[in-house]
């Protein structure tokens, strides 16, 4: 083979694989769909999504370059980002990239209701933060964690900030389990007296709605730093 053509090869092979990359964001494998996952996000819009107790308006969360993406600093509307949808039993998988000292989560069982002034008033939370934040050294906030109810299961650590993070939720019949990174790093019967003793011992006690449901909305937290989510998929159990 001549040397041109050896070029050649190279750069449609190198050319096809960096295309197969870049087409597998916010996509659903056939391996996905026969397992029965749905995308929450079509990489360019914010269908199926709103403003907790604020409805479709333009805010600061955007669609853009393929990421869902809250923008912090900017005078558009903020708040929580929640589904259109409720959900009970499920997998929830995303990706995540956080901003230097970022600090965000995803809310599970969200209860929407003008009397309740945001996502976390409702839903437990999946903890996301960057390794720089100053809250790190508290193990019961650090990513992965049921925010304020117990550090990781297992300790992983995050890809630092700018780089993209793997977590998965599962929800079935009122049991959580939380993963990060392939690591699983939380697990809780929400039906259970312990799980309400655990809520009477926090701030949390004094929503009443809070951590009563197992299921709901699923919500993304708007927070001052700037945050993204891609691959967003969920399937029904």
């Amino acid at each position: 083979m001549k040397l041109s053509s050896i070029g050649a090869l190279f750069l449609i092979t190198v050319s096809t694989a960096v295309y197969s990359q870049s087409i597998s964001d916010n996509r659903i494998s056939e391996k996905e769909k026969q397992d029965g996952f749905k995308l929450l996000f079509d990489g360019k819009t914010l269908k199926g999504w709103h403003l907790y107790n604020q409805g479709n308006i333009p805010s600061a969360w955007r669609a853009s370059n393929g990421e869902l993406r809250c923008i912090p600093g900017t005078g558009a509307a903020h708040g929580d980002l929640v589904t259109n949808s409720k959900f009970k039993n499920y997998e929830l998988r995303f990706d995540w990239k956080i901003s230097k000292e970022g600090n965000s989560g995803v809310f599970i069982n969200v209860l929407e209701r003008k009397d309740i002034p945001t996502a976390w008033a409702s839903g437990p939370e999946y903890q996301l933060l960057d390794r720089t934040h100053h809250d790190y050294e508290l193990e019961m906030k650090r990513s992965g964690c049921l925010y304020g109810f117990a550090k990781q299961l297992n300790k992983v650590e995050t890809i630092p900030a700018g780089g993209w993070n793997h977590s998965i939720i599962r929800q079935q019949n009122g049991i959580i389990e939380f993963f990060l990174n392939g690591v699983k790093t939380a697990d809780q019967d929400l039906k259970t007296a312990a799980w309400k003793e655990a809520v009477a011992a926090t701030s949390f006690k004094n929503f009443p709605e809070f951590g009563k449901f197992t299921s709901g909305q699923i919500a993304l937290q708007d927070w001052n730093k700037g945050v993204s989510f891609k691959n967003i998929k969920i399937k029904q159990l």
